[in-house]
């Protein structure tokens, strides 16, 4: 009894394990090449892309399943460097901060992961919120709950009174006094300490706010508010544990602070001179542009209401301009990591961001290519993701048009895959 009992777990076992989805494409984007090729079949065993063939090849099992996308254009699942699962703007979000608890924010967090994944985002990057986003993550991982696999920066790390202060805009009592522990840094010392928190409290990066923010309830937008020894002993502790650092930033000498201390990608980058611009080719730092942020913060800025008033004109000024800047940086030739800062606007609508990017001047190959393959660089992760290739994690999806050739097709993404598992189609 026991003899057959093994023979049919084996049996089972094979039989699950040989089972293989066929993509029959019409159209497939190799992003490490920057071609299109035309009726492709990829074929793919569990979580894995076991080979890719020509034509439209028949399925050599019966229990094998052909997916039908000879009329779609299919690429490899989209990551966005620059999200905030745990929120999304509102006119009542300053208020949330004091009414809502970790498990409301939880909860809201499902919905935005679910838009997500299925606006063709398999992959994003969190920069801040208040560790729920950890806590999603995992979740996610788990297979407890749909969503995009996260690579979460946990709390982001601010000044006193700075862009990542939680308690600006509170009254006095409530102030308090936060140190490294809540993410605030005020000394060298303060600045390890706080990589070292984020480390136990299971982030996977670290953000910094190098300058003023937009939204923040503080008067300037652009101030540069850490030292370049701050920045440095951030960006030195961050890479004893395997973080690389993303650094928010508007003004000019911010940044150049922040490349100078180490970090990897400027977010926004509003500001920035041509001086700035050749130093991070110099250092190798990234730009992640966030244009569709910019825009929709200008707007929300004329609706009465609807920020804090010292926010309006800060919205009016740096917004507008984020567009312009990404366009002379792509010019000059300094790398360009796609991210939109998704949450200051809806999420799932983090696609429009590639239009914004074309209409700039980056050709639409490139602009997918920045959230894939350079997306998966800058993560570590390219040997596993950001392009379809046999023994890749099958992360794909599909557009009705070729998106090299009209660009906004991936504003609407109809079949989506993660991990082998298809949750769109």
């Amino acid at each position: 009894m026991k003899k057959l009992l093994y023979i049919l777990v084996v049996l089972i076992g094979s039989s699950a394990i040989s089972q293989s989805l066929y993509l029959h494409c019409g159209k497939l984007i190799d992003t490490e090449k920057g071609n299109v090729y035309t009726n492709q079949t990829i074929i793919i065993t569990g979580n894995k892309i076991q080979s890719i063939e020509n034509g439209f090849v028949t399925p050599k099992n019966q229990d094998d399943k052909i997916i039908d996308l000879k009329d779609k254009t299919v690429l490899p699942g989209l990551m966005d460097m620059h999200v905030h699962m745990e929120m999304e703007t509102n006119p009542k979000a300053y208020l949330e901060e004091y009414t809502l608890d970790d498990a409301d924010i939880a909860f809201n967090s499902l919905g935005y992961a679910k838009r997500t994944l299925m606006a063709g985002f398999t992959t994003v990057r969190d920069l801040g919120g208040t560790g729920v986003n950890v806590s999603l993550r995992d979740a996610i991982n788990q297979g407890k709950v749909v969503g995009p696999r996260i690579f979460t920066a946990e709390k982001a790390l601010g000044t006193t009174g700075g862009h990542a202060d939680p308690t600006n805009g509170s009254k006095k009592e409530l102030m308090g006094d936060p140190g490294p522990k809540e993410g605030v840094v005020n000394s060298v010392e303060d600045a390890k300490k706080a990589v070292r928190q984020r480390y136990k409290n299971g982030a996977d990066l670290i953000k910094i706010t190098a300058t003023g923010g937009v939204l923040s309830v503080a008067k300037s937008g652009q101030n540069p508010q850490f030292s370049l020894e701050e920045i440095k002993a951030i960006c030195a502790t961050a890479k004893d544990y395997g973080y690389h650092v993303a650094a928010h930033a508007h003004g000019d000498e911010g940044m150049q602070r922040a490349i100078l201390g180490g970090v990897k990608t400027i977010e926004h980058g509003t500001l920035m001179s041509d001086e700035t611009m050749e130093l991070m080719k110099q250092y190798d730092a990234y730009l992640v542009p966030t244009i569709t942020a910019g825009k929709m913060v200008a707007e929300n800025a004329k609706i009465e209401g609807y920020y804090p008033a010292i926010i309006v004109p800060k919205a009016l000024e740096i917004g507008p301009k984020i567009q312009n800047t990404f366009g002379r940086a792509y010019k000059k030739g300094v790398g360009i990591v796609f991210g939109t800062d998704a949450g200051v606007f809806k999420h799932g609508d983090n696609g429009k961001e590639f239009g914004f990017m074309v209409e700039a001047g980056m050709p639409a190959m490139e602009a997918i290519q920045s959230a894939t393959i350079t997306s998966a660089n800058i993560l570590g992760i390219s040997k596993e993701l950001g392009t379809i290739k046999a023994g890749y994690i099958a992360d794909i999806i599909a557009v009705n048009e070729n998106p090299s050739e009209n660009i906004k097709t991936l504003e609407n993404v109809v079949f989506v895959m993660k991990e082998g598992v298809i949750y769109k189609q």
